[in-house]
């Protein structure tokens, strides 16, 4: 018995999920490196995919393997396979507020030493 093993001829790439333009639509940065033609220096690039997210499972910094897929928009060409690498701490949103709390400017630190000269 012979079993037949259908390999996709469909390419994959491994990126991170730069941005999320809507639901089941993510932007993701494929980086690469490539020789300069006349220097020879290594020069950093990149792609950018519009990737069709079925499940709304990726988000933002995460490290996804995508493959090549039938148009299913304008410019979406590409499907989630896998999320590789969860990102880490992107849960977490940070707020103008918490910066500007975290942050030290001229009228806190005039605050904080009149309470101290008051106390």
């Amino acid at each position: 018995m012979s079993t037949h093993v259908r390999h996709s001829r469909r390419k994959t790439q491994i990126g991170f999920v730069s941005s999320k333009m809507g639901d089941k639509s993510v932007k993701v940065t494929v980086p690469y490196k490539t020789p300069h033609p006349l220097y020879h220096k290594v020069i950093n690039r990149k792609t950018v995919l519009h990737v069709h997210d079925e499940k709304n499972e990726t988000k933002v910094g995460d490290k996804i393997e995508v493959m090549e897929t039938r148009p299913i928009s304008r410019l979406k060409r590409w499907r989630v396979i896998r999320v590789v690498e969860a990102a880490v701490g992107a849960a977490l949103a940070i707020s103008e507020k918490d910066v500007a709390e975290a942050v030290p400017t001229k009228t806190t630190k005039v605050t904080a030493k009149s309470t101290a000269a008051k106390a």
